[in-house]
């Protein structure tokens, strides 16, 4: 046999083989995707190989989420909007520090506490940087984005917290004391009574203060007039509607009360900050105990205050579903995270709650989430404040003079306090006493007008 046929004969039997194989591969695929028989339930089966590709996927999603975290900017201009009765007390801590410990220049109001009520702030009531240019906003301050972006740069990043509306109401009927202004004293739980029939109560609830011109109800959508719809227009939920759409639209995130935990992990993701800067301290009790804090509505008052404070519950809808939707966008390690955040808030709380000074601090360890960092007794110091006025202080770099304490933006309670003596309202203290009214800190009985 010449070397040409052999030659001839191997190509031969080659294309034979590779035409033989193809057809029993092809035969096979037929065979699978057939239906009946075992065949069928083997395309169920993991191999070895779909297993591998599984934990292939699951290892990307880690380096995926490893690579965002390295390449995350910490986010150092934001406006915290301090909304009434939802934990914000607990929260502003967590932005007071950052600023301190970041030297950001806070938009500052003059007195302590709020920024301003319900409108921005007149010039001479919060203090003015040279170049008016600000990193942060942190104190009450009825959202409005106009007068914001005057102040703050585009890239700005809008927090806020609320909390779920039943139990906003009962916690703004007792720290408001709104069973006077119902009339509805007397009864162990004014929140079950003023539920069997809200409506009836309208004329008491929606209050008109004459000094800003503006009407405030404390029992109707008072989370969604702080983030800046009219008390007034309460009933006109279509568009209240397309109002939150552009809150949802504004904000990079508004905090839930009911899911703090997971909610200040998602801050930390969201704004590229450390896990030292989110954590806070979880050992502060609430002295403020009523009653009826934990009673249960029934069904038909829950239905009734769903109807009267609509616009609320649209409002806590709409951002439990938007809290939910980012978690779930973070990826497998989210709940990871948020494991490993719970365990060092407690370790830290717990630590802060016994330690000294001149104690040796606590060194938290370096995790995939953050690197090894101290917990000294500044650190205690700053997380421990219930207050907001001892952190303000060290913002503001000295203690408020007296001059400045009269500036201090005046609470619905003194409001309604000053409505019930039938003297006129004021923004502050100094308003108030230019105008001869005194004793506004005091018990109403005090609260006066000076002899002339």
């Amino acid at each position: 046999m010449t070397l040409r046929t052999l030659l001839a004969y191997g190509l031969t039997v080659g294309v034979f083989t590779t035409l033989l194989l193809f057809t029993v591969h092809q035969s096979n695929l037929s065979h699978v995707g057939s239906p009946g028989g075992n065949d069928r339930l083997q395309t169920n089966l993991p191999t070895k190989n779909t297993l591998r590709y599984g934990e292939q996927l699951t290892e990307t999603g880690r380096k995926d989420e490893k690579s965002a975290s390295i390449s995350c900017v910490p986010q150092k201009k934001f406006v915290f909007i301090k909304t009434h009765k939802t934990g914000t007390s607990t929260t502003i801590n967590i932005f007071q520090r950052y600023a301190i410990y970041n030297k950001l220049k806070v938009l500052m109001p003059v007195g302590q506490g709020p920024l301003s009520w319900p409108f921005p702030p007149a010039e001479n009531e919060y203090v003015h940087m040279p170049d008016e240019k600000y990193d942060a906003l942190i104190h009450h301050f009825v959202y409005n984005k106009t007068w914001l972006l005057s102040k703050f740069p585009p890239e700005t990043k809008y927090i806020s917290i609320i909390r779920e509306p039943f139990s906003h109401l009962k916690s703004q009927m007792n720290y408001f004391k709104l069973s006077k202004v119902l009339d509805i004293q007397g009864h162990g739980n004014p929140v079950k009574v003023f539920l069997q029939n809200p409506w009836q109560y309208r004329n008491r609830s929606e209050t008109f203060f004459p000094h800003v011109n503006i009407t405030w109800d404390g029992t109707r959508n008072p989370m969604t007039f702080d983030m800046g719809w009219p008390a007034e227009r309460a009933d006109e939920e279509k568009e209240a509607h397309k109002y939150i759409s552009k809150l949802d639209a504004d904000f990079t995130l508004v905090m839930i009360l009911e899911h703090l935990d997971e909610s200040v992990v998602l801050l930390r993701r969201l704004m590229c900050w450390e896990l030292r800067d989110v954590l806070f301290y979880s050992k502060n009790k609430n002295p403020r105990s009523y009653p009826y804090k934990k009673y249960v509505a029934t069904p038909e008052e829950l239905e009734n205050h769903r109807g009267w404070s609509a616009v609320d519950y649209m409002l806590y809808n709409t951002f439990n579903n938007s809290l939910w939707r980012k978690i779930s966008a973070q990826g497998p390690g989210f709940y990871d995270e948020l494991k490993y955040f719970r365990r060092i808030k407690s370790d830290v709380s717990n630590f802060c709650s016994k330690t000294k000074k001149g104690r040796q601090a606590m060194v938290v360890a370096p995790s995939k989430w953050n690197p090894e960092f101290e917990v000294d007794n500044t650190y205690c110091h700053y997380i421990t404040r219930t207050r907001t006025y001892s952190l303000d202080q060290k913002i503001k770099g000295r203690r408020y003079t007296k001059k400045e304490l009269t500036y201090t933006v005046i609470d619905q309670i003194i409001y309604y306090r000053l409505l019930r003596k039938g003297l006129p309202t004021f923004k502050n203290q100094h308003e108030a006493n230019a105008a001869g009214i005194t004793g506004l800190r005091r018990k109403p009985k005090r609260m006066e007008i000076a002899p002339k």
